[in-house]
């Protein structure tokens, strides 16, 4: 081509290009070009300002820098076991956090394939994603949104979608709402970019994300879908939860199972699709897997301990509030003493004893033909029981205050069948039960309480306290307050010792009769006698808990220094100084009664029971420690001579400790007592070893509820059985540091020798001065 020519068409296009810049439309479009450019390169800026600062309070308000670089997120508390073991969480949503390190890799992967895929390559926002957006819009093909997770996390912190950030033009809703919301998460997104790390902020994700069933954050989700944690999820399990993430309700394994299990499989397409997941043949394998979930929802009705973190929630919140905590939002770890190994071996140890017992209940009853509310005196059913206990119940009040006291209305509806889920001992079960059905159906059961604490620590190792906290939320260890029966005699025989009397010093089982105020007291024995004028050491009779001796040794040392010897021990309940005392009509707590009896063990030094040993802040700070008040109750020869009386129930003829399983003998020095109240209401069994005392009570909710005769609801039926049980387990796991042993002895020696056998009565009032006997005439005086 000629030079010339080459310049004739250059000319030509420069005259094109003056023409086209000259036409009027042309013009319009370079306009408009500039004012789009403008509006990018000031406008958005300039939005993106007045939304920061609020312009005129027309967007709302943004979260402090503060807040953003230390952002509160409400957690559950957690009750941590001595052996490091998760009992149980206090929560309004469950929520609790993990650290990285604690997310397994297939978890993490699937998150950022699945989710944000370019999360390493931006800043909190990924425009690339924007087009894709924006063309699903006008095509109405949404193929998901543009959201990074740093942005996800920017709502789920600070709540951008909620009404607490509203302003003026936000209130209107709709789009505009949305376009507030959206820019406010942009902006705190890049913040959050500045302030923490990529694992931070994936971390922070996953700690604060629902998914649903009242599970918030990674680890709440694991427990509640898998029974997992997070570090062990694998690929399908890690598909499942991320899944959830864009609509946690519609991709509930639980609720939705075909939603979610597609969803999981369009995760896991994504997996293969970014060669995570590296052959078709993988993925079509892993696509046809069902979700195989272990869900348990988490609330204070499952798990260990339910009883114990119930009674437990008093304490805390007194203590939070002390300290200016949200007990339920603080996200506090509270380490107990409670070991969730022997607190597992109480539980299955009481479930088995009392499913065997309520059938034994249930039996003696039927053959009665009669229910199990009974008159002390007539030994009669007594009439109108339920109706009497209906009126006590929300349910007729409510119905008194919909229909009036006297309305037909309340009985009738007090009586309409319904579909309800009950308690039985063979699981749950649907029936359909009118109120008064409920209630005496009820009104059947028998009811328990067990307790286990270190004498020496003061540590509470295992607390139940009753058959099923769903059903019956009474706590029948510290709540609950019953007459102790003959487990209170040793107090008795303790004062006794304290005073100079030695275990061998003997009296007549014969009982006395006492002048009392408005009359005489004459207590027979458990067989219905008054003594059978055998001579007898005060082992044997302890052993054989007669009532004979324990009211002449009452009356020797006075029912008010007996009971001032109780609450030494660790009794704080009141005690009326009568002479019944000596028989245990006050009324007391299982958790009084195992703090008492460790004073024994502990050779007369009291410790009080505790259950809390620290509590921590979030960030693992301790804020408190605890240590047990202690004290001496008794002297250490006193206290080592009433750990040898309690051994006689174990080793004298008669003993109401007998018969505990040979195992548990083997190698090893054993004490404990019965107890028996009236008509059989209450049993109890307190035992003794080197390391461990235990107590278990077990009766209905009402008195008037018990076995129709004393045989079978004995202390050595009801109770003591569940304490064999548990001891029989902590024996079989020495893993948890609770093996047999001796009693400590008294450091300084024993003024005598503890050898009932090679003592005669001589013997025994050598040790006790004469003036200490008293005779039957001295008392009748």
């Amino acid at each position: 081509m000629s030079t010339s020519t080459s310049s004739k068409k250059t000319t030509r296009r420069k005259t094109n290009n003056i023409l086209l810049l000259q036409k009027p439309w042309f013009k319009k479009v370079i306009k408009a070009v500039w004012i789009l450019f403008l509006c990018v390169v000031i406008g958005v800026p300039l939005y993106v300002y007045t939304v920061k600062a609020d312009l005129f309070g027309l967007f709302g308000g943004m979260p402090s820098l503060k807040s953003i670089e230390n952002p509160q997120n409400d957690l559950s508390s957690e009750l941590i076991s001595a052996d490091g073991v998760s009992l149980g969480r206090y929560f309004r949503y469950n929520r609790s956090q993990v650290a990285y390190e604690q997310l397994s890799p297939d978890l993490v992967n699937t998150l950022l394939l699945s989710e944000d895929h370019r999360f390493y390559d931006h800043s909190g926002m990924d425009f690339w994603a924007y087009p894709r957006v924006l063309w699903g819009l006008l095509t109405f093909n949404n193929r998901g949104g543009g959201s990074t997770i740093t942005q996800q996390l920017a709502k789920n912190l600070f709540r951008t979608r909620g009404d607490e950030l509203d302003g003026t033009l936000t209130r209107v809703g709709g789009p505009l709402k949305i376009l507030v919301s959206k820019t406010k998460e942009w902006i705190i997104s890049v913040q959050l970019e500045e302030n923490y790390t990529k694992e931070e902020i994936i971390t922070m994700y996953l700690n604060t994300a629902e998914f649903s069933s009242n599970a918030y954050g990674i680890k709440v989700a694991a427990e509640t879908y898998f029974q997992k944690q997070p570090d062990s999820l694998n690929v399908l399990e890690s598909a499942v939860l991320v899944g959830m993430l864009q609509n946690p309700s519609f991709y509930n394994p639980q609720r939705n199972p075909n939603n979610a299990l597609r969803k999981r499989n369009e995760v896991l397409y994504k997996l293969y699709a970014r060669n995570y997941i590296k052959s078709q043949a993988e993925h079509d394998s892993l696509k046809n897997i069902p979700i195989q979930l272990k869900f348990s929802v988490q609330n204070q009705n499952q798990g260990l301990a339910t009883y114990f973190r119930s009674v437990l929630t008093s304490f805390l919140m007194k203590w939070c509030k002390d300290h200016n905590y949200d007990l339920w939002e603080s996200g506090l770890k509270i380490y107990t003493t409670i070991d969730s190994r022997m607190q597992q071996f109480a539980e299955e140890a009481m479930a088995e004893h009392m499913s065997k017992l309520q059938k034994e209940f249930e039996t003696q009853w039927k053959l009665k033909n009669s229910n199990p509310w009974t008159d002390s005196d007539t030994k009669a059913e007594i009439k109108n029981f339920l109706q009497r206990k209906i009126k006590k119940t929300e349910t007729y009040k409510n119905l008194v205050a919909r229909y009036g006291e006297n309305s037909d209305s309340v009985n009738i509806m007090l009586n309409v069948k319904k579909p309800m889920t009950v308690f039985s001992w063979k699981g749950e079960r649907d029936t359909l039960f009118s109120s008064m059905d409920s209630l005496r159906y009820y009104n059947w059961f028998l009811q328990a309480g067990m307790m286990s604490m270190d004498p020496e620590t003061g540590a509470i190792k295992a607390w139940v306290g009753g058959i099923n906290h769903k059903y019956f939320k009474y706590d029948h260890v510290k709540q609950g307050t019953r007459q102790p029966g003959s487990t209170f005699k040793p107090f008795v025989y303790g004062k006794a010792i304290e005073d100079g009397y030695s275990p061998c010093f003997e009296l007549l089982d014969i009982s006395p009769t006492i002048k009392v105020p408005g009359g005489v007291w004459n207590p027979p024995n458990s067989d219905g006698t008054y003594g059978s004028g055998e001579k007898m050491n005060l082992r044997v009779a302890m052993a054989r808990s007669l009532n004979s001796v324990t009211a002449q040794l009452i009356a020797k040392v006075g029912p008010a220094n007996v009971a001032k010897f109780a609450n030494q021990l660790g009794i704080s309940s009141p005690l009326d100084p009568v002479m019944s005392l000596a028989l245990g009509t006050s009324d007391v707590s299982l958790y009084e009664m195992v703090s008492a009896y460790c004073s024994f063990v502990n050779l007369g030094m009291h410790i009080e029971p505790y259950y809390v040993t620290r509590i921590e802040d979030k960030n693992g700070n301790v804020i408190e420690s605890f240590v047990p008040k202690t004290g001496q109750a008794t002297d250490e020869r006193t206290a080592y001579k009433m750990i040898y009386m309690l051994q006689g129930g174990v080793e004298e003829e008669g003993g109401s400790s007998r018969g505990i399983s040979y195992s548990l003998k083997v190698d090893n020095e054993i004490g404990g007592k019965t107890g028996t109240t009236n008509d059989a209401s209450d049993g109890w069994y307190m035992g003794i070893t080197h390391n461990l005392v235990t107590g278990a009570w077990v009766g209905g909710d009402e008195r008037t509820i018990h076995f129709p005769n004393w045989t079978f609801g004995q202390g050595s039926k009801t109770a003591r059985p569940i304490w064999d049980k548990y001891m029989v387990k902590v024996y079989e796991h020495p893993e948890v540091g609770y093996g047999k042993g001796l009693f400590k002895r008294p450091a300084s020696g024993l003024d005598i020798v503890l050898d009932c056998n090679r003592h005669n009565a001589s013997d025994s009032t050598s040790v006790v001065p004469v003036e200490k006997e008293i005779s039957l005439d001295d008392i009748n005086n």
